[in-house]
C-alpha cells in the first residue's frame, strides 16, 4: 500500500475516474500539498515533519477555544487529585464507551438526554453489570440498534467478571461490541494512550491529504488509520481525536465545509487543488459511493386475539435483526406469496410451530381479516408487512394447556405518539412472564396495531390483555 499520494496516478485506472483523482496527479509534484505524507518507502514518525506539528498544534488550539459542552466530556475530563487513579479513570472510560455506542448512528441533540439517564440510573460499569437486558432495552428505547445496547450490558458483564477495566486498545477490542473505533476512543481519551480512532473524521483526513480512493476499500481505510496513526498527538492523544471529530462535526461539513475558519485549512491538500482548478471542489473528498439498494422483504403478520382480549407476542430470535425484541407473530413470505391464502398458510403453520395452535383443528375462527399494510425501512431492508386479524376461541382444554407452559403476571403499558403511528404504551394492562415492569414498542396506525419491536422478556411468547375501553384492534 502507497503512502504517498503520489502513487494514486501509479494505480491502475478505473472506467470512471473522479475528477479529484485526477487533479490529485496532475498536482502531485507541488512539495507543500505533500509535506503532510511520509516519503514513499518509509516509516513515517509521530512529528516527523513540521507541518504535522502544526495541525496537531492549531487544531489543539482551535478544540480548546470551540468545542461543544457536552456531558460525557465533562465526565471524562479528570476532577483534580486523586481523579487520575485507577478507579477514576476507570468511571471515564465507561462515560465514554457508553457515549461513543450511543453515538453511533444517532445525532448527537437525540444522544444528551439518552446519555444523562442513563449514567443517572447506571452511573459506573458495575452498576450496569448488575442490570437486566429487559431494563437496558426500556432505558434504550426510541434510539434504535438495539443490539448496541445488548452489547453494551454484555461487555459490562464481561469487564466485571475479569475485575477490571482494560487499559489499552489492544485489551478493549476483546471485550464484546467495542471494534476498533470505540477501543481507540476510550483508550485515548479515558487512558492517554497514543492510539488514532477512524471513523466520523474520514472526511477531515480524506480532504486533508486529498486521498481520492473509495473510503469503503480495505486498503483505503488501512490508508485512513496509518496517516491518523502518523498525526495522533503523543501529549494529547484523546484531545487530538476528539478535536478532529469535532472539526468533522462542526466546519468539516460534508456539504458546504467551512473552509474559511477551519484551523488547518493551510494544510488541506483538498483545498489547495480546489483553489489551483476549478474543476476541483473540495467536497469532491472523499468519493461518494452509492448506497446498496435495500433488499424487499415480505412479512405476513398477524395480531391473534384469543378468547375476548388476549393477544398473542412472540419473542425474536436471540441473533440477527431484531434480536430478542418482541413482536405480533410474523413469517417472511416470497414476494410471489404474498396473496391472501398464501400468507395465511404460512401464518398457520408457523402458529401450530411455535405454541401448537391449530387453527382448523382444534380452535374456531370468529374473524379474520387484512387490516392493511405498513412499509418499514431498515439501513439495509424494505420491509413489508401484510397485517391481519385473527379472533379465535380455543376449544376444550386447548387454552389451558397453553396457560399452563407461560406464566403470567400483571404490569403496565405506555402509549406515546409520534406522527400517525403509535409508539411504545399507554395504560393497559397485559400479561406476561416476570413480576417486573416492561415497555414494548409498536408501531401502529391510527386503527390497527401493526408490529415492532422493543421489548424483551424472559419467556418465548406471552398473551397481552388490552383494555378495549381505551384501545381499538
Amino acid at each position: 500500500m502507497a503512502k504517498n499520494p503520489k502513487a494514486a496516478k501509479n494505480r491502475r485506472p478505473t472506467t470512471r475516474r473522479p475528477r479529484a483523482a485526477a487533479a490529485a496527479a496532475t498536482a502531485s509534484a507541488s512539495a507543500d500539498i505533500e509535506d503532510l505524507a511520509p516519503p514513499s518507502g518509509c516509516r513515517a514518525a509521530v512529528g516527523l515533519t513540521t507541518a504535522a506539528a502544526a495541525v496537531r498544534a492549531e487544531l489543539l488550539r482551535w478544540y480548546d477555544a470551540n468545542r461543544r459542552d457536552l456531558p460525557w466530556r465533562r465526565a471524562a475530563e479528570p476532577a483534580g487529585s486523586g481523579s487520575g487513579s485507577g478507579r477514576g479513570e476507570e468511571k471515564r472510560a465507561y462515560a465514554v464507551w457508553v457515549s461513543e455506542v450511543m453515538l453511533q448512528q444517532t445525532r448527537v441533540p437525540v444522544v444528551v438526554d439518552y446519555y444523562s439517564r442513563w449514567m443517572a440510573r447506571w452511573p459506573t460499569v458495575d452498576s450496569l453489570a448488575a442490570a437486566t437486558q429487559e431494563e437496558v432495552n426500556e432505558m434504550w428505547a426510541g434510539l434504535g440498534y438495539y443490539r448496541r445496547a445488548r452489547f453494551l450490558l454484555e461487555g459490562a458483564k464481561q469487564i466485571v467478571e475479569k475485575g477490571e477495566f482494560p487499559r489499552t486498545a489492544s485489551a478493549l477490542r476483546e471485550v464484546r461490541g467495542i471494534g476498533d473505533y470505540t477501543a481507540g476512543a476510550i483508550a485515548s481519551i479515558a487512558f492517554n494512550e497514543v492510539v488514532p480512532v477512524v471513523d466520523g473524521n474520514v472526511r477531515v483526513i480524506s480532504r486533508l491529504y486529498a486521498i481520492p480512493d473509495n473510503p469503503k476499500e480495505s486498503s483505503t481505510v488501512k490508508r485512513f488509520w496509518q496517516l491518523t496513526g502518523e498525526l495522533v498527538d503523543p501529549s494529547r492523544p484523546g484531545d487530538f481525536n476528539q478535536a478532529i471529530m469535532e472539526l468533522g462535526a462542526t466546519l468539516c461539513r460534508k456539504t458546504k465545509p467551512g473552509c474559511s475558519q477551519c484551523p488547518v485549512s493551510n494544510h488541506c491538500q483538498a483545498l489547495t487543488l480546489s483553489n489551483q482548478s476549478a474543476s476541483v471542489k473540495v467536497t469532491d473528498y472523499p468519493r461518494v459511493v452509492p448506497k446498496a439498494k435495500p433488499r424487499s422483504d415480505f412479512a405476513a403478520v398477524c395480531v391473534v386475539q384469543i378468547n375476548d382480549n388476549l393477544f398473542l407476542l412472540i419473542k425474536r430470535p436471540e441473533e440477527g435483526l431484531l434480536a430478542g425484541l418482541w413482536e405480533f407473530p410474523s413469517v417472511l413470505v416470497s414476494e410471489e406469496k404474498t396473496d391472501v391464502l398464501n400468507r395465511r398458510k404460512e401464518m398457520d403453520k408457523y402458529l401450530k410451530q411455535v405454541l401448537s395452535i391449530d387453527v382448523k383443528r382444534r380452535s374456531s375462527v370468529i374473524l379474520r381479516e387484512d387490516v392493511g399494510q405498513h412499509v418499514h425501512i431498515f439501513s439495509h431492508i424494505r420491509l413489508t408487512m401484510f397485517v391481519e386479524l385473527m379472533i379465535l376461541n380455543l376449544k376444550g382444554n386447548h387454552l389451558l394447556s397453553i396457560l399452563a407452559v407461560i406464566h403470567f403476571c400483571l404490569a403496565t403499558l405506555y402509549y406515546s405518539f409520534r406522527q400517525n403511528w403509535l409508539y411504545s404504551i399507554e395504560s393497559s394492562r397485559f400479561l406476561f412472564y416476570s413480576t417486573e415492569r416492561y415497555r414494548f414498542t409498536l408501531i401502529a396506525p391510527k386503527v390497527h396495531h401493526i408490529p415492532i419491536f422493543n421489548t424483551s422478556v424472559n419467556s418465548r411468547s406471552f398473551f397481552v390483555r388490552l383494555d378495549r375501553a381505551t384501545h381499538t384492534i
